[in-house]
């Protein structure tokens, strides 16, 4: 099924609900290590997908669908550990937008590759949203350095978050919500998996609410991301979900008091450009 337009929608709501999840996961690793809030939001997110699934009577996907989802769900994970990692030892200014723009580009070369090159409005509108994107993630100006250090985790989270849209992409298109709990099941196991290594105790289901409600919205945002996927091209619906850093910068502006540095807001204006060219 095609429909550009619908498409565009589903990507920007998923934009709007994992920018939103975002700002909730980002304040909720203030109260307590960066790994414990992934855990909780792996786990609220499993749980209100597997209720979804049961209420939708959704039947088990294949053997192949279930790998797709498998590897989709531990490259998400991947990248959040690395965009973790690569946030405590470089600079925001440099790491953030690195991965945003980075995971954009990966689902781009892979629809490139397979379903050709877009219309000439809509490539426009890709390398817009891709220069919108890098400058809606920089934090305002005198918030980082100029060290390079925490390039390569930035790179690596970019490069996983591109995995994460390409691989989730691969899995049967009639059977959203149970592939997404698997994808979620094995990202919870791999945020348990890390929380042992670093000998970290379990995080209580009260210790940190705002990491349970982040983790349900990135959950509608990956079922918004496969919605977009099924109504338009891979490239479309990737760079388009990945605008997502505009809605935790918008919503830090509006409750947290922070400032819009100038470049973020010419980012802002490049986004919306880009998504007028690509619905042509």
């Amino acid at each position: 099924m095609s429909s550009p337009g619908l498409g565009i929608l589903f990507g920007l709501a998923s934009a709007l609900v994992w920018g939103s999840g975002d700002y909730c996961g980002g304040r909720a690793a203030l109260h307590g290590k960066p790994v414990q809030a992934t855990f909780l939001a792996a786990l609220s997110g499993l749980v209100m997908l597997s209720l979804a699934a049961i209420a939708r009577g959704e039947a088990l996907p294949s053997l192949i669908g279930a790998v797709w989802a498998i590897m989709a769900g531990i490259a998400g994970m991947l990248g959040i550990a690395a965009l973790y990692g690569g946030l405590a030892v470089g600079n925001a200014s440099l790491v953030a937008p690195t991965a945003a723009v980075v995971g954009a580009i990966a689902p781009l070369g892979v629809s490139l590759f397979f379903e050709g090159w877009p219309s000439l409005a809509q490539l426009g509108g890709l390398m817009l949203g891709l220069l919108g994107i890098w400058l809606v993630s920089r934090p305002a100006e005198g918030t980082g350095g100029t060290t390079h250090r925490g390039f390569g985790l930035a790179v690596l989270a970019g490069i996983s978050f591109g995995s994460f849209f390409v691989l989730l992409a691969q899995t049967e298109r009639e059977q959203i919500v149970i592939t997404l709990v698997l994808a979620k099941a094995a990202a919870l196991g791999a945020a348990a998996l890390w929380l042992w290594m670093l000998r970290s105790r379990l995080p209580s289901l009260t210790d940190n609410p705002l990491g349970l409600w982040a983790g349900v919205l990135d959950a509608g945002g990956n079922v918004l991301y496969l919605l977009a996927v099924n109504f338009t091209r891979l490239d479309v619906a990737a760079v388009t979900a990945s605008m997502y850093p505009a809605t935790t910068v918008l919503l830090s502006a509006l409750l947290l008091r922070q400032k819009i540095s100038r470049a973020q807001l010419f980012g802002l204006l490049l986004c919306l450009s880009a998504l007028a060219l690509l619905a042509i």
